[in-house]
């Protein structure tokens, strides 16, 4: 019985395999990905321990791209689990982008990660205050701040990509209302939607509607600080 399982996992995890070696980067999860997975039922959070335990091994070796595909396929098996999301779009966004040779292939990972948080990680979990800071913090510190040297170009893709959105008033695309926007400028007296801080702001102050203890200092020091440097590129202080 016990070899019997044994095989199975091993199948479920080279079909697991195939569907993301195959992809270039991380993307949205079809539904036929979360059926291979819903399908086994129980056995699903002994498969998600069999990857964690191959997930601390190539993050041991520093094989990071292998770590972010395998971080997705946990990500499938334990969806509702606000730290497998976190696990998996830090590690594209911080350890596999700083890989690439190009700030534009940089950026395209820093992208997933975003998409990995924002369209998938909280819309299955829209109470996680831990995945709402995590969003907010990468357009902090990875788009908006200076720690990464491609990071004016990580600005120059976002703000052209909320520009078309403001065109078209598409803000759902990017998982945006426009009752949490003139929440926030009327709030902390920001208008630029362009400006990456703005974004960190959005997705902190959302949520604080969840946060509690030590979440709400930390998104409310994401806000202070995303605020001040805000302020600055734009020359002065701003109210609220």
């Amino acid at each position: 019985m016990k070899k019997a399982v044994a095989v199975l996992l091993l199948l479920l995890l080279a079909v697991a395999g195939q569907i993301f070696l195959g992809a270039a980067r991380p993307v949205k999860s079809p539904a036929v990905e979360e059926g291979v997975f819903a399908a086994f039922g129980g056995l699903r959070s002994i498969i998600a321990e069999i990857v964690w335990f191959r997930a601390d091994r190539l993050q041991e070796e520093g094989r990071y791209v292998e770590l972010a595909q395998l971080a997705h396929t946990l990500t499938l098996a334990e969806p509702h689990t606000p730290e497998i999301w976190s696990y998996a779009a830090w590690n594209l966004a911080y350890n596999v982008s700083v890989m690439m040779p190009t700030h534009e292939d940089r950026w395209r990972w820093v992208q997933a990660a975003m998409v990995l948080l924002r369209d998938d990680g909280i819309r299955l979990n829209p109470a996680s205050a831990e995945l709402h800071r995590e969003l907010a913090w990468l357009f902090e510190l990875k788009i908006g701040a200076s720690i990464d040297d491609a990071s004016p170009l990580y600005r120059e893709k976002w703000r052209a990509i909320v520009s078309d959105v403001e065109s078209r008033g598409a803000w759902d695309e990017l998982a945006m209302d426009a009752m949490t926007m003139n929440e926030i400028e009327a709030k902390y007296g920001i208008s630029d939607r362009g400006d990456a801080m703005y974004s960190a702001i959005y997705w902190a102050h959302r949520g604080l509607r969840h946060a509690k203890g030590a979440d709400v200092r930390m998104l409310k020091s994401i806000i202070r600080q995303s605020k001040l440097i805000y302020e600055r590129r734009a020359g002065g202080p701003s109210n609220g």
